[in-house]
């Protein structure tokens, strides 16, 4: 009923708009606050807490319809559901009972804040610190390619609570950080693709944060936080890449019925059907790896190596299936009048957000070897 109910909003409310909004940079508050009614903001968030509960493998099949009439979307909800699921797992109950209904309802919107200028990929090399003074923190430092950084309220704060201590990530806590005093939106960051959704630079000068938004009440377990909450993210990412890879295929078989050279439709040339029938598979390669991450991870078991997986192989498939979709095209498949050329510039950032995929390659054969010891 919600994928049923989630396709008819999409087709009718969405996809009529998404050229305009795309070409724009505009961010599509209605379609946000849409979705908020529809209790996207809540997807994975348990029902006690006022969310829908759906487990990962629904949510990877949400998230995959949405990506597929426009990715920018799917982010909006997947930054803010990271977030919760860093209370979820790790937060207090006093935390849960407080911070999730607010995000599941849409009142509070937000998204992780770990990324800095210099500090990525290596999150235990971020700068920005938390000091202890009486029941608060002071933050300084800053954080870069926010998602929701403009229009979000909230967002889980990455800092170091301690910069001395061994290991590094033992020094490193999460907090809800509240938009206010010290807390700044320093620029907007402009992309190649991935228009209407907002990323941004967030500065923060003697931010003062209550002691009682640390998440877990304990330092330390930032790291813990943050890991968790990005294999939820990289499902996601994964079934973004599907989405993608889904609309660069479909549009591809409907053209290449409709277009016609040398007397026939492109699609009964041996070349076109090559490609078509490369991409239907890798779609559907795409597709299992990404629905058996999420059963792992509705399992509770740990599941960084299959959600590695699942992300570096859907958002791969998602750059080749839409270079092959602009092939097909031909000068069409160039031209912003067909989506098609969204799809090619949009599908480069799944390799790279949530951990690049050289990074999952790594993670995949660390695991590997872990789960078969010598």
């Amino acid at each position: 009923m919600i994928l049923a109910s989630l396709e008819k909003w999409l087709q009718r409310d969405v996809k009529p708009h998404v050229l305009r909004l795309e070409h724009a940079d505009e961010y599509p508050k209605d379609m946000a606050d849409q979705m908020a009614e529809m209790g996207l903001f809540g997807a994975t968030i348990p029902a006690e807490y006022g969310g829908l509960g759906l487990n990962a493998t629904t949510y990877a099949k949400v998230v995959e319809k949405i990506a597929g009439t426009w990715m920018s979307l799917s982010g909006i909800i997947n930054s803010h559901l990271i977030m919760a699921a860093c209370v979820m797992r790790q937060g207090t109950e006093a935390q849960k009972e407080y911070w999730l209904p607010k995000f599941a309802s849409g009142e509070l919107r937000g998204g992780l804040a770990l990324t800095e200028p210099d500090a990525g990929t290596d999150l235990q090399a971020i700068h920005t610190k938390a000091e202890r003074t009486g029941d608060d923190y002071i933050v300084n430092g800053s954080k870069t390619w926010i998602t929701n950084g403009i229009q979000g309220h909230c967002f889980a704060l990455l800092v170091k609570t301690d910069t001395q201590t061994e290991p590094r990530h033992k020094g490193m806590s999460m907090f809800i950080a509240e938009k206010g005093e010290g807390l700044t939106v320093s620029r907007k960051l402009e992309k190649l693709g991935y228009k209407g959704i907002d990323s941004a630079e967030l500065a923060f000068k003697d931010y003062r944060i209550p002691a009682d938004r640390l998440i877990g009440g304990v330092e330390g377990k930032g790291m813990q936080a943050a890991l968790g909450g990005l294999e939820l993210g990289r499902i996601n990412i994964a079934a973004r890449g599907c989405g993608l890879a889904q609309a660069a295929l479909d549009d591809s078989v409907t053209y290449a019925q409709t277009r016609k050279t040398f007397g026939k439709t492109i699609g009964q040339h041996q070349a076109i059907q090559l490609k078509l029938g490369e991409m239907a598979t890798r779609l559907q390669a795409a597709k299992l790896l990404t629905y058996d991450a999420a059963r792992a991870y509705d399992a509770g078991e740990r599941c960084d190596m299959e959600a590695g997986m699942a992300k570096y192989f859907a958002s791969e498939a998602a750059v080749e299936n839409s270079l092959e979709a602009m092939r097909i095209h031909g000068g069409y498949g160039y031209s912003k009048e067909y989506h098609v050329e969204r799809y090619f510039r949009d599908a480069p950032l799944m390799c790279i957000g949530e951990g690049t995929n050289e990074i999952q390659r790594m993670i995949i054969a660390k695991q590997l070897m872990a789960r078969n010891p010598v």
